[in-house]
């Protein structure tokens, strides 16, 4: 198995930077913000982020392509960086601090380009995440100062907590009857939103998740956490890892019924 522990330490390089810039940004009263054409914001921390962790990859990585949400994709090739510079710009340009700068490595594979390492940075929380394939998933302010991750041993839906982020996207695309029956047959559910929810199932302190709208900038890092933590993450139609649009993370012990509930259309 290919040892990914310097590709790891390099994503924690990438993300102090962005960490730095982002904190140095964030509550500014002269933020700057605009409309994307898909009418979501970006900040100009967002820009900076990105263009930092590309221009560090560039020099550390030249070989590697790298695909980020602000910028697109610059590169070809077996070996793939996916950046989202600040999942929860909404929370970012408004003070709350559930933001996160998402860093994957993604490698090529039959089943597509499959994520072998991601870091998880919430520098506001003062919470960071990682993992790399076949070595596990981690919590920590380092890499020497690190507890490892692992999933919840719920095996009953209604003993379940369940984390997602809105109401208003599983009702756009005609899934939210199927939402509302899980969230009466578990035992608690929470709206915390973005990368949280996924950590948390890292962690086992959340149980299952799930959003129907996602880009792989929003999905990569998260997955590899996940499963490496031992859970379960695939889109809604139960196809592993993160390119289906949507997302369901798990223990691994409800993931089949968690789709059950959220998959009525597929």
């Amino acid at each position: 198995m290919p040892d990914y522990r310097d590709d790891l330490r390099l994503a924690h390089v990438l993300a102090d930077a962005a960490d730095a810039a982002t904190m140095d940004r964030f509550k500014a009263l002269d933020l700057k913000v605009e409309t994307k054409p898909d009418m979501t914001p970006v900040s100009e921390a967002d820009k900076a982020a990105e263009e930092l962790i590309r221009g560090h990859l560039q020099r550390a990585r030249p070989r590697d392509a790298i695909v980020g949400e602000e910028y697109g994709t610059e590169g070809t090739g077996p070996r793939r960086w996916v950046i989202d510079p600040i999942d929860g710009t909404k929370n970012y340009v408004r003070g709350v601090p559930v933001w996160a700068t998402l860093i994957a490595l993604t490698e090529a594979s039959e089943g597509g380009y499959q994520p072998v390492v991601g870091v998880v940075s919430a520098p506001a929380l003062g919470r960071r995440w990682w993992a790399a394939q076949g070595h596990g998933a981690f919590t920590g302010r380092s890499l020497s100062s690190a507890s490892r991750l692992r999933v919840s041993q719920v095996s009953r839906m209604p003993d379940a907590s369940f984390a997602y982020s809105s109401l208003s996207g599983w009702e756009e695309r005609s899934l939210l009857d199927g939402f509302l029956d899980l969230t009466r047959e578990v035992w608690r559910t929470r709206a915390y939103g973005d990368f949280w929810p996924y950590m948390m199932v890292a962690e086992g302190s959340v149980d299952i998740c799930a959003e129907p709208e996602l880009s792989l900038w929003d999905m990569a890092a998260n997955a590899i956490i996940v499963t490496e933590a031992g859970g379960a993450f695939t889109g809604l139609d139960g196809r592993p890892g993160p390119h289906s649009g949507n997302a369901a993370a798990s223990n691994g012990l409800l993931h089949d019924e968690l789709l059950g509930y959220l998959n009525q259309r597929y």
